[in-house]
């Protein structure tokens, strides 16, 4: 494990690194690419081309989700991770702490959420669940844990699609919504904690060259 260090920026930890691809940690509450303004330019891809040039984006996640993230390093290694995650053939898992105490399936089963989801227009980047216009949208779930006290629940999640905001919408139509959601939870719920707590901490793929089937996991720091 390494750790990239801008000058000035925080530091930026890479969990794995090859020839052909990065395993990068996104911490919570910076970009995965560069946005609009001059304020927007940081972002994990810079950080991460200074110290591998020509490094390409693959996926990305929220601003305020924190996490793995996967970086190519050639434009054919991007094509096949890409390819590879259009075709869902990438493992993704993530961990939230929701309001609330949401009942397990029984034994322990996944739960799913299938609501589809739409841009909400006037309030962009918003999204909606919106059975007229919306793109099917489906999210595995599954409990690991409640706190009575706080009145929260642990979740494990599997996006089977991957919509913007998915979890976060799907989660929140649910009454649910994520602990520090700022978009989607009520103002009491956004305020109980500093940030989201979302966090990608699980990514399983077949090595776009070796063909290995290979997978990279960090626990959820809250």
């Amino acid at each position: 494990m390494s750790v990239i260090e801008p000058h000035g920026a925080p530091a930026i930890t890479c969990l794995h690194a090859d020839d052909s691809l990065l395993v990068l940690v996104k911490p919570a509450g910076l970009l995965c690419v560069p946005g609009r303004g001059a304020d927007k330019q940081d972002c994990l891809s810079a950080r991460a081309q200074q110290r591998w040039p020509g490094a390409l984006v693959v996926h990305r996640l929220d601003m305020a989700t924190s996490g793995l993230v996967l970086m190519a390093r050639s434009a054919g290694v991007q094509r096949a991770l890409s390819q590879a995650f259009a075709e869902r053939h990438v493992e993704k898992r993530y961990q939230a702490v929701v309001q609330g105490c949401m009942a397990a399936p029984a034994g322990g089963a996944w739960g799913s959420i299938d609501l589809p989801i739409a841009a909400d227009w006037e309030r962009r980047p918003l999204r909606v669940v919106d059975a007229a216009h919306g793109k099917p949208s489906q999210t595995r779930w599954r409990v690991l844990g409640h706190d009575a006290a706080a009145q929260t629940t642990r979740l494990e999640l599997e996006p089977v699609t991957g919509r913007t905001h998915q979890l976060r919408v799907h989660l929140a139509a649910l009454g649910h919504p994520i602990l520090g959601d700022a978009l989607y939870a009520d103002a009491a719920t956004a305020a109980r904690t500093p940030r989201l707590l979302l966090h990608a901490t699980r990514l399983a793929f077949a090595h776009p060259e070796s063909g290995a089937w290979v997978q990279y996991a960090l626990p959820a720091d809250f």
